[in-house]
């Protein structure tokens, strides 16, 4: 796994210090998008919106920090630029569909096709979280994908349990619903 100096730097600032981030500040960042500190999920701080009026959505939100990453490091603006981490997920959709409200494709998980850097992981509601989440794929290896999140304190890296049987991947948190992916 490859970690980025400014990465390694910061988590250890981070580890060796009694550091208490603020709502706002920039506690990470991916491909030059920072990661702002929240506070906690439900926290609100108002709508970013980009250049010529783009919604990015809710401030510090997952959400806006997807659609950030994807606006600023991607180039992509998508059709319907609003709903919860859930909402981005079409439950309609077979797996490598079209998601023509995010105009990327769709990946269920568990599927021949593991996920790749800068895809969009989504997770489904849950009891603690009815919204959903959602971070962008940074890495992947056989047996393991991180990703980067905001909105989920200061821990913003995560890395899963990424299992392939006979061709098929898992990434081992049932709450993935799948990703979504820039078509090429």
């Amino acid at each position: 796994m490859r970690w980025p100096f400014f990465s390694l730097i910061l988590i250890a600032c981070l580890c060796m210090s009694s550091y208490n981030p603020r709502v706002g500040d920039v506690i990470d960042s991916f491909n030059g998008v920072p990661v702002y500190y929240n506070g906690k999920m439900n926290h609100v701080s108002g709508r970013n919106v980009a250049p010529g009026g783009y919604n990015l959505g809710l401030r510090y939100q997952c959400v806006e920090f997807v659609k950030r990453y994807y606006y600023y490091h991607i180039g992509h603006r998508m059709p319907n630029s609003y709903g919860h981490a859930k909402d981005f997920f079409d439950h309609q959709l077979a797996d490598r569909g079209y998601n023509t409200t995010r105009a990327l494709l769709q990946f269920r998980n568990t599927r021949e096709y593991k996920p790749l850097v800068n895809d969009i992981l989504i997770y489904g509601a849950s009891v603690e979280n009815p919204y959903g989440h959602m971070g962008i794929v940074s890495d992947v290896g056989d047996d393991y994908v991180e990703i980067v999140q905001q909105n989920w304190g200061t821990k913003t890296r995560k890395i899963l349990t990424l299992v392939e049987f006979e061709g098929i991947y898992t990434v081992a948190d049932y709450s993935v619903l799948g990703w979504l992916r820039k078509p090429r």
